[in-house]
């Protein structure tokens, strides 16, 4: 077996389509700076629908390429308003990873689902998160860090406030640490509670992910020039994985 086979058995089938998410999952996340698990853990669960399963081995690999990506530029960030909406971002965090641990698994498959298809609409559709007022800011932060606490999909929601308050040659790396601090929270509640974060899975998919990863830092500046194009054609894509993800759960 490739994978750390304590919770489940794959197929060669389901190993290969593993490895292809995972790959997209490192180049969405390098890519665009965000979004890696939002775009990614949708498809995970078509293979297996436990989600309390795949996101310590998301989690572990956000560290790792965080690290990586961050090592030579933390004097690039900006820390002052990194400061300033963790206090918004954090707690909410907090209370929505005891919900990922002790909320009905298929709660979290809609909720994960219905997030993804909301995001999905907007990309589709055009329509940009926007913030304009403080009290909105601080919303959009506290939803952020309960949907990343929960699920690891938050991210759209915060970036639309830092886009608008840290300078575009800080955002991705600001953004990072913040994954960086939102993850570490989490992997320290999973390793507290005695939760397995499947760190052997996690070391054999590193390959794949950083194949991902590397693309996603030498494509970085198209993507972005091409923005609403390449999220028009991934909320497509995501409407039909969310609406199909949806009819499949249990109620």
């Amino acid at each position: 077996m490739l994978l750390d086979s304590s919770l489940i058995s794959f197929s060669n089938t389901e190993l290969g389509l593993i490895a292809l998410i995972f790959m997209w999952t490192g180049f969405v996340r390098s890519g665009l700076g965000f979004g890696g698990a939002a775009l990614g853990l949708p498809l995970m669960l078509f293979i297996y629908n436990q989600p309390i399963y795949w996101l310590p081995i998301i989690g572990l690999h956000l560290l790792f390429f965080t690290s990586l990506t961050l090592r030579s530029r933390l004097n690039d960030v900006d820390w002052n308003y990194l400061k300033k909406s963790s206090i918004y971002i954090i707690p909410p965090a907090l209370i929505g990873v005891l919900g990922l641990i002790t909320l009905p698994n298929n709660w979290l498959i809609i909720f994960i689902y219905s997030v993804t298809l909301f995001y999905a609409v907007t990309w589709f559709l055009n329509m940009n998160i926007r913030s304009n007022n403080k009290w909105l800011d601080r919303f959009l932060l506290a939803m952020g860090g309960y949907v990343a606490g929960t699920s690891l999909t938050g991210a759209p929601l915060m970036v639309a406030v830092y886009m608008r308050n840290v300078a575009a040659h800080q955002l991705r790396n600001t953004l990072f640490v913040l994954w960086f601090i939102l993850v570490t929270i989490k992997m320290t509640t999973f390793k507290a509670l005695g939760i397995d974060i499947h760190v052997l899975t996690a070391i054999y998919l590193l390959p794949v992910a950083a194949i991902g990863h590397i693309i996603g830092i030498k494509t970085h500046d198209l993507i972005l020039k091409n923005d609403q194009q390449f999220k028009r054609i991934i909320g497509a894509v995501l409407i039909v994985i969310s609406i199909l993800g949806l009819t499949q759960v249990n109620f």
